[in-house]
């Protein structure tokens, strides 16, 4: 080429690049992670001030983030959001996309339905673009158009949607109104969750349903005659779920079998064939008459219209839970032409998990949770019995996230876990591979939660397709316990709890872990690689505080413990 063609051509590039630069220097960290020192908690002052987060902010490059697997059935409507992070604008691409699915390359959002079983390997491309420009040079008697892009990178990644029977095929993560709002959430409320799912970067990392708790209900009718919204809380379910499928997220609605649910609103069944249905006052905190199964069930009723309305996703709330009444749901879920997600709650009978396993996508394991540490451990660290029945498709629970504000509505608090016991309660619920469905005002979400939610390198060990949940290796299950769980790669995410009083040095022995040779220590919530060990590796961990890492192999490496 002739030199001076060359300068022309490259001089707007080189001009476009001087000029970018310092902008894209102010913008390459988002907003909620700017540096600074975070203010007081503002409902405790004496509390001390959150400190930074350790989450490392996204690169500039584009990254795909959340699962490698997606499950659908055949027939159902297909809602997917790739998840990436990145300066935007980000154009995304897929390689192999089956007929039937369209992609919007500009949301990421791919939709449509597969009408036949299969599976089908597509390869996800994310590219952004700082900038692009026109321009016309005079080349040889004649005008040529030149277009010069300024790319900051890409990115691809394999993804499987397999269509047949299972769907959740990694555990559900998303937001439930609950444990800030309980009876106080409305349609307001819950679209502001969703806008701000999205607004605050969540999305980017996965967060996909946004799911209303208790006392939505109004009273039975419609054309399914199934529960109707109380009016004055929720008057447009359909325009509320279709606003958020419209922002790529995922609705979830909640339900009992009984005749009225826990906060006293219209339930699954009734003691009359038209299924009306009036309080029963509850008498001196005796427990409500009506919280049993009534003689004429409206399941299928119910599923019908949470179908009609759009919704993905149905927590179902009693207390025993018992096979006859998850079946008719299963049932009655897989007959209303839509993928729901059939989580049940709360404390599942641990007799019947090969029953859960097979029946629902998820079931709680426990109790309710609270936002402290007595509560959040006995939760966490009593689910290795229960390990042998998750799996892609269902998984055990242990309970919603209570990090950030949560207060059970309407006055809210900032979770009484300290930093290091939020870092505890995330890793362990990734490493358990549980649904991770955070109960906090999503409009209030400072730095260091957003750092502990939005850290793709640990979010991917709940998200791994091989779908392990991790149980103990090591350690007395008291002042400290060692988790380790197998990763789709064959890497081990290993976190190291230090359950006691005091700071205190943790290690795990390769022969706890069932690995030999030398081995690469990557901690995940750094983001950094720590070394190569030979045959174990120790880390100081706070009290009440976890060290989180990945292990790899790293043959014929010269080994550092």
């Amino acid at each position: 080429m002739n030199p001076s063609l060359r300068l022309l051509l490259l001089a707007p590039a080189l001009w476009l690049a001087a000029t970018i630069s310092p902008t894209l220097a102010q913008n390459t960290a988002p907003r909620a992670q700017t540096p600074g020192t975070p203010p007081p908690q503002a409902d405790n002052p004496s509390r001390p001030p959150l400190p930074a987060p350790l989450t490392p902010p996204p690169a500039p490059a584009p990254r795909i983030n959340g699962p490698k697997v997606f499950g659908v059935r055949p027939g159902s409507p297909f809602l997917y959001t790739i998840p990436a992070t990145g300066t935007p604008p980000i154009t995304f691409s897929a390689d192999n996309l089956p007929s039937g699915l369209t992609l919007d390359p500009a949301t990421g959002r791919i939709t449509g339905t597969l009408s036949q079983p299969g599976n089908y390997s597509v390869t996800f491309g994310a590219q952004n673009i700082l900038h692009s420009t026109k321009f016309r040079i005079w080349l040889r008697g004649g005008l040529v158009t030149v277009s010069i892009k300024n790319t900051l990178g890409s990115a691809s990644r394999p993804f499987r949607i397999i269509v047949g029977d299972q769907i959740a095929l990694t555990p559900p993560m998303g937001w439930n109104s609950w444990n800030c709002w309980a009876g106080a959430v409305n349609q307001d409320k819950v679209l502001r969750a969703a806008k701000a799912m999205v607004a605050s970067g969540l999305a980017q990392h996965g967060w996909t349903y946004v799911n209303i708790d208790d006392t939505w209900q109004g009273v039975r009718g419609g054309p399914f005659n199934g529960i109707q919204p109380d009016p004055k809380k929720f008057p447009d379910m359909k325009g509320l779920n279709d606003a958020i499928h419209g922002l790529g997220l995922k609705a979830g609605i909640s339900s009992t079998p009984w005749i009225t649910s826990y906060a006293n609103h219209i339930g699954g069944s009734s003691d009359n064939a038209a299924g009306n249905w009036t309080l029963v006052t509850q008498a001196n905190g005796r427990r409500n008459p009506q919280h049993v199964v009534g003689q004429y069930p409206f399941a299928t009723n119910n599923a019908k219209q949470w179908a009609a309305w759009g919704f993905d996703y149905l927590k179902y709330d009693w207390n025993p839970n018992d096979i006859p009444h998850v079946q008719e749901m299963a049932d009655a879920l897989r007959a209303s032409g839509r993928d729901l997600v059939f989580s049940l709650s709360n404390a599942a009978p641990f007799g019947n998990a090969a029953d859960w396993a097979r029946l629902a996508n998820a079931w709680r394991t426990t109790g309710d949770i609270r936002d402290t540490w007595q509560s959040m451990t006995r939760n966490g660290f009593s689910q290795n019995r229960w390990a042998p029945f998750s799996g892609p498709g269902h998984w055990n629970d242990p309970d919603m996230l209570v990090v950030g504000r949560v207060g059970w509505g309407p006055s809210l608090h900032a979770t009484n876990l300290t930093p290091d016991e939020q870092y505890t309660h995330i890793s362990l619920w990734c490493l358990l591979a549980s649904p991770l469905l955070l109960g906090c005002d999503l409009d209030q979400l400072d730095p260091f939660t957003l750092g502990l939610l939005t850290n793709d390198e640990v979010l991917d060990v709940d998200q791994d397709s091989l779908g392990k949940e991790a149980t103990t290796v090591a350690g007395d299950n008291i002042s400290y316990s060692v988790y380790a769980k197998p990763l789709d790669d064959g890497s081990l995410a290993v976190g190291l709890f230090n359950r006691g009083p005091d700071a205190y040095t943790l290690t795990v022995k390769w022969s706890d872990l069932g690995l030999t040779g030398p081995q690469l220590v990557r901690d995940l919530w750094r983001q950094k690689d720590l070394g190569t060990f030979s045959d174990q590796f120790s880390s100081p961990v706070p009290s009440h505080g976890v060290v989180l890492v990945r292990i790899t192999p790293a043959v014929g490496s010269v080994g550092g413990g």
